[in-house]
This record gives C-alpha cells, sequence and structure tokens, in this order.
C-alpha cells in the first residue's frame, strides 16, 4: 500500500474531503446552531427565574384563587418549554430544514386535541353521571 493510497484512505476513514482542504461535518451546515457558552448562560437563567417565580408564587400564596393560580403556573411551564426549545435544543425554523418545527406542530396538534377530547368526555360522563337527589327520586315514573 502506498503512502498517499494510506492518506487518502485515511481522510475517507475521518470524513475529510482534502480536495477542499477542511473537514466536511454536517453539523456545521447553515441551520445547525450549536450555541455558544453566552446563550447557554441566556437559557439557564432564563430556567432559572421560570422556575423560582411560580415557586414563589406557590409559598407565598400570592394569588388567593387556586384555579387562577394553576392558570399562571401552566403559563409559566409554557413559557419554560419553548425557553427550553430554543436555547437548549436549538429548535428553530430553520433546523433541519424546518422538519423539526413541523414535527413539532404536529406533537403540539395532537397533544391538543387529544387533550380537549379527554376534558370534553370526562365533563360530558361526569355531569350526565351525576346522583339523582332522592326528592326528584320520588317524582321519577
Amino acid at each position: 500500500m502506498s503512502a498517499q493510497h494510506h492518506e487518502s484512505a485515511s481522510a475517507a476513514l475521518h470524513g475529510r474531503n482534502d480536495d477542499h482542504g477542511h473537514d466536511d461535518h454536517p453539523a456545521h451546515e447553515e441551520g445547525h446552531d450549536h450555541g455558544s457558552l453566552g446563550s447557554y448562560v441566556i437559557g439557564f437563567l432564563l430556567a432559572v427565574m421560570l422556575t423560582a417565580i411560580p415557586f414563589w408564587l406557590v409559598m407565598a400564596k400570592v394569588i388567593a384563587n387556586p384555579q387562577t393560580t394553576a392558570v399562571v403556573l401552566l403559563a409559566f411551564a409554557a413559557v419554560q418549554v419553548v425557553v427550553h426549545m430554543v436555547y437548549f435544543l436549538h429548535m428553530n425554523p430553520k433546523s433541519e430544514g424546518g422538519w423539526n418545527m413541523l414535527a413539532l406542530i404536529f406533537t403540539t396538534m395532537l397533544v391538543v386535541i387529544m387533550m380537549s377530547g379527554s376534558l370534553w368526555v370526562m365533563y360530558h360522563l361526569n355531569h350526565n353521571m351525576m346522583p339523582v337527589p332522592m326528592s326528584k327520586m320520588r317524582d321519577m315514573p
């Protein structure tokens, strides 16, 4: 085996393209942002704030109504999911040629349909299966 053949085999094995003189890594193509230390720090600080604020809201009982507290907590949770997707998973409309965003939209639609349908069915089952008071039982045929 000649030295030149050995070099070209080694370059092919390590994914180098000697014609262009640089490594050919698909992770460095356009649309693949791996983030920087600054973006990770920003994402971490946002995640900490989006965890600490709801914790404080619940522990200090800032909001008296439990339903309102639950809605506020769900809103904070939704924002935190977006922060994690943007800063840590690097999801944007350009990543993977838009397929990541399409998969996310499809998954979100499925979850919303399933959750709303389940809640609708459970509400109507609860409404239709409520026990009848004894006073109304006497009037039944």
